[in-house]
């Protein structure tokens, strides 16, 4: 059970979870419970039009971009891949569009350079929870008008393709270092070296030059690896079957040394 789930059981309150919410029966049960307002966040599914209507205060949606810029499913990672030094939360009316629908409220807050979209992921949920419940109490108060979005600054924001996952040391050390922080937690940063997959969980940028996919220097600190334009150092690896070490136990198990290569 999710925590939403368990916190209903502790008070009492029903729980549906039915797979579609197209069903005809499932929309008639919902009329019956006599909602206000649906809330959504990270739902995955465009609410048909009859559940739509159900609601006398609306479906909202907790969204976390500033819309139009990045709807979809996706928007933590592809703002940190894009390199975005802010993003946020929209409380957005849905309609039957993919996040189209006009703003209730938003709130910005700045990207950090050490964010993750595990780290920023939980910024923006506590965040959304506020905002959500700051949107209802607003709207039972008759103080919000929705705006709709605005025609320019669409973006979208698809689901990776298993092809991003992998490191390209071609790219400059700012992007490679935005590719490992937006696929910590999941499913981490790919790169091979001596014919093993290794996963890149943490880096920084470092000084360095050389051949993209060099490895500069090998040591406690971690290993320093040249891109098309800087170098980072990784500081947190691991092997198929193994743990996620720090770079200096990493390397006692799997030592690597100055010169060696990494696959472009």
């Amino acid at each position: 059970m999710s925590p939403v789930k368990k916190l209903a059981a502790e008070r009492g309150i029903r729980v549906l979870q039915p797979p579609t919410l197209r069903d005809a029966g499932v929309q008639e049960e919902l009329k019956l419970f006599g909602v206000d307002a649906i809330v959504t966040a990270a739902f995955g599914q465009i609410l048909p039009r009859a559940l739509l209507e159900i609601p006398p205060r609306g479906a909202l949606n907790v969204h976390a971009s500033l819309l139009p810029r990045w709807r979809g499913a996706a928007p933590i990672q592809r703002a940190l891949l894009a390199g975005d030094e802010t993003t946020g939360v929209s409380i957005m009316l849905m309609d039957e569009g993919l996040d189209t629908g006009p703003v209730l409220l938003r709130e910005t807050i700045r990207i950090l350079d050490t964010d993750t979209t595990a780290t920023l992921t939980d910024r923006l949920a506590e965040l959304g929870g506020k905002l959500a419940v700051q949107t209802l109490d607003m709207l039972q108060a008759g103080e919000l008008e929705a705006e709709p979005q605005a025609p320019e600054g669409v973006t979208y924001a698809p689901k990776p393709d298993k092809r991003e996952f992998r490191v390209d040391w071609r790219e400059d050390a700012a992007k490679v270092d935005r590719r490992v922080r937006a696929f910590n937690p999941a499913p981490g940063a790919g790169a091979r070296v001596r014919g093993v997959e290794l996963k890149l969980w943490t880096c920084a940028l470092a000084a360095g030059k050389g051949e993209p996919g060099e490895v500069l220097s090998a040591d406690k600190r971690g290993l320093c690896v040249a891109c098309g334009e800087g170098a980072v150092r990784l500081t947190e690896l691991q092997r198929p079957g193994g743990k996620r070490l720090a770079a200096a136990d990493f390397l006692r198990g799997f030592p690597l040394s100055a010169g060696e290569r990494f696959e472009t």
